[in-house]
């Protein structure tokens, strides 16, 4: 569009140029009229002419009432002659002044060189055009092989540090080293140090990976080159190794600098996977970064740093020691950490005098920075949308079920059965949820469509749990069928509202007894081989490991799971039918219950209190996190 614009622009100016030379031919006859030579003669003899311009052949005549006509003399005359062949009087012609006027240059140009001229120019700048458009194609296919790589300057621009990261504080413990090899290489290098070539960042999407990686640029106030994996790979063999060389020729000149690679799993990924499909761009780009990296001088102040949420699919070659040296785990954040990362994204926003944002990072386990980010954004909409110059407490509680759940959706209307039914699904959830004391506390509860959900119960654990007990599952297995427990034993009948609430209970049941060995009769066992195909997708290359016989045994213990958990939630809906009915009515009437309220509703049942089980301290090898 802008080519476009500017080719406009050029014809235009060539126009004004071509317009003005012939304004400089154009005289005063395009006010005087065409008359024949005989006309002239009789305003001569009538004394009605002031003066005569001749120029050549023609005679411009300037009348004296302020008319001008034009006429036309012979050719082999001069205009004495001309008008004395037509009778006109010497001593009427001697009254009229004659100024004779040669060519000019205007009109010489325009009607001797013009028509020579013009076609060669036309010609010379359709040539013009036609070398731009190809000097632009020749540019665009030289530069296909550079990088695309952005290049950030923390010396000339706004630059973040560490102060703007909250939370991972061991992960940023880790990097500062990365900012002492940068800012002083010669201090390690002295005491016989290698400096690191590659620091590879893992987390879960929106955990701040990118973030940190510019806050490590700003610490050491070097030059940040930021590329995405995906921007290597094109549809021509050979394009994503020529820009990683030239990546990381460019870096070298700007050393000492760090270049960013984020998600490098796209052209990261094992090297040989596949039935025969696999993408030789993409292997031949990640060779060229193995081959680049295992280039690096000892005294070459470049450090590459690269981010995944992908680890289980990289090639093994990127994560040995001299290419990627340092892995660095970014966790989502604790309580602890919310507060922290709440706090930065409120820093310059209007909030409410007493604003109780411990409250909010309690209502929000398992956020990441990026979601709590978009909190905070949702809460100052919600206020913006209800013409508030503040935001309150509400807004944020509700941008919290807004991001969890999805909108509301006031024009979905329950019918009055349909509302009583929701009433005693999701009561039916908070009550075995208030009753067991290994379940989540309730903190709302609400017959309110969200997102795809008719109702909803909000649970959230009383802390930040990374270990979770087989109690703990068993009673979220119940809570799950609290819900369809209720309708059942209310109506008599069952809906299609328990349908996700059965999903999520037998895919919890499943991986009870086939992953977390938590079955009781098969006992400590992982069944099935849970390794992913690059070129089929995640968990769809499962490999099945135990017989048919072995499996029967896997599909009864989980319905004997299930059962149970039904049992229990059936036994709970029966002994507190009263306090089922009574949550049901409060959320018919006001169609919503908070945790204030629940616990009221819930005092002359006296609730166990919550207990959170604790793995006892024995020596044994290192856990794995759960996911």
């Amino acid at each position: 569009m802008k080519r476009f614009l500017k080719n406009i622009g050029i014809a235009l100016f060539i126009f004004l140029i071509l317009a003005g030379v012939f304004s400089l031919t154009v005289s005063d006859e395009r006010n005087a009229t065409e008359v024949p030579l005989s006309k002239v003669a009789e305003e001569v003899n009538a004394d009605r002419v002031e003066r005569i311009e001749v120029q050549e052949n023609q005679l411009l005549v300037f009348l004296k009432d302020g008319n001008k006509i034009v006429a036309n003399k012979e050719t082999q005359s001069d205009i004495t002659e001309s008008l004395s062949r037509l009778n006109v009087k010497p001593e009427a012609l001697s009254r009229v002044a004659i100024e004779i006027k040669g060519q000019s240059t205007g009109t010489f140009f325009v009607n001797n060189l013009l028509p020579f001229l013009l076609p060669f120019i036309l010609i010379a700048g359709f040539i013009y055009f036609l070398m731009r458009q190809v000097g632009g194609q020749n540019n665009r296919a030289m530069s296909f092989g550079q990088s695309q790589a952005r290049l950030t300057d923390n010396a000339a621009q706004k630059k973040v540090t560490f102060q703007d990261v909250a939370g991972v504080a061991e992960a940023k413990e880790e990097l500062k080293e990365v900012v002492e090899f940068l800012r002083y290489p010669q201090k390690f290098l002295n005491i016989g140090a290698r400096i690191p070539k590659g620091v590879l960042l893992l987390g879960p999407p929106g955990c701040g990976k990118t973030l940190l990686a510019r806050a490590v640029a700003g610490e050491a106030n070097v030059p940040f080159f930021h590329m995405s994996g995906s921007e290597f790979v094109e549809m021509f063999v050979g394009v994503g190794a020529a820009r990683t060389r030239d990546l990381f020729r460019k870096a070298k000149k700007h050393a000492p600098c760090i270049v960013f690679i984020d998600e490098i799993d796209a052209v990261g990924r094992q090297r040989g996977a596949g039935l025969g499909g696999s993408h030789d761009e993409r292997e031949q780009t990640l060779n060229q970064i193995l081959v680049e990296m295992d280039g690096f001088d000892t005294d070459t102040n470049v450090i590459v740093i690269a981010a995944t949420n992908r680890p289980d699919v990289l090639d093994p070659a990127l994560l040995r020691p001299g290419r990627f040296d340092r892995q660095v785990i970014i966790d989502q954040p604790d309580i602890k950490d919310r507060i922290a990362i709440l706090n930065v994204h409120l820093r310059g926003k209007p909030i409410v005098a007493g604003m109780n944002v411990d409250l909010i990072a309690e209502r929000t386990p398992g956020f990441s920075g990026a979601d709590l980010a978009n909190l905070v954004n949702e809460a100052a909409i919600l206020a913006a949308r209800r013409n508030k110059k503040v935001i309150d407490q509400a807004e944020f509680i509700e941008a919290v079920e807004k991001v969890m759940l999805g909108p509301e959706r006031k024009s979905r209307v329950l019918s009055v059965r349909e509302k009583q039914i929701a009433a005693y699904h999701e009561g039916g959830h908070a009550l075995v949820a208030a009753m067991l004391p290994f379940a989540d506390p309730v903190h709302k509860i609400s017959i309110v469509s969200r997102g795809r959900a008719a109702g909803y119960t909000l649970k959230l654990p009383v802390e930040d749990k990374h270990l979770h007990s087989r109690s703990e599952f068993y009673a979220d297995l119940a809570v799950a069928l609290g819900g369809y427990a209720a309708e059942q034993q209310v109506f008599g009948d069952l809906t299609t509202g328990a349908s996700n609430d059965l999903q999520v209970a037998s895919n919890l049941a499943r991986k009870l007894v086939t992953v977390y060995g938590m079955s009781e009769k098969i006992g400590p066992i992982s069944f099935g081989d849970h390794h992913e195909m690059v070129f089929l997708g995640k968990e769809i290359g499962e490999q099945r490991n135990y017989s048919e016989k072995v499996a029967q045994k896997i599909d009864e213990e989980i319905a004997s799971i299930l059962s149970d958990a039904h049992k229990v939630a059936e036994a709970i809906c029966k002994k507190y039918s009263a306090k089922l009915d009574e949550i049901a009515k409060v959320l018919t009437k006001q169609e919503t219950i908070e945790q204030e309220e629940f616990v009221q509703l819930m005092a002359d049942a006296n609730p166990p209190p919550k207990k959170i089980q604790k793995p006892a301290a024995v020596i044994a090898p290192p856990t794995p996190e759960l996911s």
